[in-house]
């Protein structure tokens, strides 16, 4: 996807993308800025830490928050809570972070318990995707990871937190977990995606959603 021509256009992309700002030390100030930026650039969503809602002035805007971020290791139990308390603050979508080491570990049960635990939480129409950190597992484990992700009923699965070492999205992990889930759930891309190149990468292997914090620089490099 080397041409312009073959790019998607700006407003393709634009729908699609989750502008974000989970930094620990965003202020008040930050997320309203956030918001007004994700109005002006006609973006999908804004995503922000719970302790960031309610907001104000969204517009059209869907309003998704994070739980069990950015480790996964809280109980499932203080997960769903957490996502239940971002749903009555106006959150629309939540995005859970699994348990990075049952994964890892292959435990699928333990896994898909966790999912399901903040799923009861926060039903449909709620739009809950899973985090699964795929830099940090191998391929087995990604699929096992999606696998589990789709058995407790979750609407996307996403590649990062972009706050692990071990990096963000990458193409191979989304064409992956888009062959893994075939369309029955959405696939979400965030972590490092910085440029208009990357972006329309990471949609031509199969992501449905995007996670940027550098909205705006990839949109301004997409074709109108």
């Amino acid at each position: 996807m080397t041409a312009t021509s073959e790019r998607p256009r700006r407003a393709e992309i634009a729908a699609l993308v989750d502008h974000t700002l989970l930094k620990p030390e965003a202020t008040a100030d930050d997320v309203a800025a956030l918001v007004a930026e994700a109005r002006d650039l006609g973006v999908l969503a804004v995503c922000v830490s719970p302790s960031a809602l309610p907001l104000r002035d969204t517009g059209d805007l869907v309003v998704a928050t994070v739980c069990g971020f950015p480790s996964g290791k809280h109980t499932s139990e203080v997960k769903a809570a957490e996502a239940a308390r971002a749903v009555r603050d106006g959150a629309d979508e939540v995005d859970m972070v699994i348990d990075v080491g049952a994964a890892r570990a292959g435990a699928w049960e333990a896994v898909r318990a966790d999912v399901a635990a903040v799923r009861e939480a926060v039903p449909s129409p709620t739009v809950l995707k899973v985090i699964i950190e795929a830099a940090a597992l191998d391929d087995d484990a990604v699929v096992g990871a999606c696998r589990a992700a789709e058995a407790a009923g979750a609407d996307l699965v996403k590649t990062s937190t972009g706050f692990h070492p071990s990096g963000g999205a990458t193409e191979h992990a989304v064409r992956l977990m888009a062959e893994t889930v075939g369309g029955r759930l959405g696939v979400k891309a965030s972590g490092g995606i910085r440029t208009a190149e990357q972006a329309a990468a990471m949609v031509a292997a199969g992501a449905t959603r995007l996670g940027l914090s550098s909205s705006a620089a990839v949109l301004d490099g997409t074709p109108a």
